[in-house]
């Protein structure tokens, strides 16, 4: 019988923390049980790298786009030149985009540019919207759903640790929410309160390796086949098996990240 696998919807296989261990690291991950990986892009000045590494493996895929930190540094992007970079068969997101109103790297009037036009491409080519959103939970929901009113688009909030409230308005919106390490970390009281009311029908989960290590990893550099643990986390604050977890995760992210064709997911 096919065991269920486990999808790590977002991580940085680019980032040269891996570097020459990406074959290892990816090699790893299928071990774990991990059949697919999604390779983000918070850069479209080093896209080429990022489409490079879903290029040299089967079971990897990736997104375009501009990260809140960057969206002051990087070349202003326009959607029609997201929705050309797009058109490559191994993309399957647009993003990671969103706010981030902790570290004020870029200015906030360049993030909402930059999110609104991203929120534009994932709405024309009907691909998922990644969103990142740190200390600005008001400002993320309100441009949410002015935006979802010009027209429909999907997406998720990656890397999920904002309030209940905003967990809910990205549910109202039809959004899927996407839980990371953190979720494992002893003081992540009241964001495993607020996993244990999403629905399992709109859960991921993912990494977002190098960073953000699951305990028992916790320290260590993050990598795709970490992914386990915090899935198995999430499987027990839904008080359903692992396998069930796996099974509804992976299928939610394939219904999400609708260019993914279902063989793509790599299976034991």
């Amino acid at each position: 019988m096919t065991m269920p696998v486990l999808v790590d919807s977002h991580c940085h296989l680019d980032f040269p923390d891996f570097g020459p261990e990406v074959e290892e690291v990816v090699a790893r991950a299928h071990g774990a049980g991990v059949g697919l990986m999604v390779t983000i892009s918070t850069k479209v000045s080093e896209f080429d790298k990022v489409r490079a590494v879903a290029e040299r493996f089967p079971h990897v895929f990736c997104t375009v786009g501009i990260h809140p930190h960057e969206a002051a540094s990087e070349p202003e992007t326009d959607t029609a030149t997201l929705v050309e970079m797009a058109k490559h068969p191994k993309v399957v997101g647009i993003g990671e985009t969103g706010l981030d109103y902790y570290y004020e790297h870029s200015p906030r009037e360049a993030q909402q540019r930059n999110f609104r036009a991203h929120i534009a491409a994932a709405r024309e080519t009907g691909l998922p919207l990644i969103v990142h959103t740190r200390d600005a939970d008001e400002d993320t929901g309100q441009i949410l759903a002015d935006e979802m009113g010009k027209g429909a688009f999907p997406g998720l909030l990656h890397c999920f640790s904002s309030s209940a409230q905003l967990a809910e308005k990205a549910l109202e919106l039809g959004l899927y929410i996407s839980l990371s390490g953190i979720l494992t970390f002893k003081n992540a009281v009241d964001l495993r309160e607020t996993a244990a009311k999403v629905p399992m029908d709109r859960l991921l989960v993912e990494t977002d390796a190098p960073y953000l290590a699951p305990v028992p990893k916790r320290g260590k550099r993050n990598e795709p086949s970490f992914v386990v643990h915090t899935a198995a986390k999430l499987a027990e604050v839904k008080g359903v098996s692992a396998e069930e977890l796996a099974e509804t995760t992976t299928a939610n992210f394939l219904k999400l990240f609708s260019r993914v064709p279902p063989e793509a997911v790599r299976r034991a």
